[in-house]
């Protein structure tokens, strides 16, 4: 969505923890999706659930047991006839989701959403506002996922959800969004260059602190944050973050 509309700012979008699967767009192109496969009889599926278990904490562990209960619930309602979970530990939680809706069944091809998706449906952005606390978010995630790519691991849990390239695509690309489109946080800041470049700093420290010293000197954050910075300060939009960070790998 970003990536295809980036040069235009109706359709700039909030904090990624506001994107769910109920904006407007989002459950249209999933309407779309189930009407599309199963009218040519291809199974349609559901998207990841990004949370993981949560140890220590049985509350927030519970809470993130619902959050995967209702999306799944929801997949299953709009007819889809599979998921997938970002750990084992979520397969049972889904798998009855869906059974409770499904009633056994391995499949939902024979329904056909009665609904006709208009193209001003798939644009139709999301409501809510850009934060401090998002940018800084899409920051840290970003920077730790690049330096965990640089080291050959491509799916890192990182604050109790399973980040992975598509993910960290999202948050490096809303980014560059915010920054080219003079978007303003929720305490009326612009989203600037130079604004970016001080918080990237401050997260490095916050990232530091959670990792610690030998990790933090033994890593690549710094690396990775120069990559970030390459990405989200350039004027034009580079197709995938992986792509510096393939250069800088052949380089070394």
């Amino acid at each position: 969505y970003i990536k295809t509309l980036q040069k235009h700012k109706q359709f700039v979008l909030p904090d990624r923890d506001q994107v769910t699967m109920t904006a407007p767009f989002m459950k249209a192109y999933t309407q779309l999706l189930v009407k599309t496969c199963h009218l040519r009889g291809a199974h349609a599926m559901g998207g990841m659930a990004a949370q993981i278990p949560i140890k220590n904490d049985e509350e927030e562990n519970k809470a993130a047991l619902l959050k995967v209960k209702l999306d799944k619930t929801q997949e299953a309602e709009g007819g889809h006839d599979g998921t997938w979970v970002a750990h084992p530990g979520l397969i049972s939680t889904a798998r009855e989701a869906f059974s409770k809706v499904t009633k056994g069944s391995n499949n939902q091809l024979g329904i056909i959403p009665n609904i006709t998706v208009e193209e001003k449906q798939l644009l139709n952005p999301a409501e809510g506002i850009v934060t401090l606390e998002g940018i800084r978010k899409n920051i840290k995630i970003t920077i730790r996922y690049i330096e965990a790519w640089l080291w050959g691991t491509g799916c890192v849990p990182l604050y109790n959800l399973m980040e992975d390239a598509a993910t960290a695509e999202i948050s490096r690309a809303q980014v560059w969004q915010w920054i080219n489109h003079d978007t303003h946080d929720n305490f009326g800041k612009k989203v600037t260059k130079k604004r970016v470049k001080l918080l990237v700093a401050e997260q490095l420290k916050q990232i530091k602190s959670e990792v610690g010293v030998t990790r933090f000197d033994a890593g690549k954050f710094n690396t990775a944050s120069k990559i970030f910075q390459q990405i989200v300060l350039d004027k034009k939009f580079i197709d995938f973050l992986t792509l510096p960070a393939y250069h800088k790998l052949l380089n070394e």
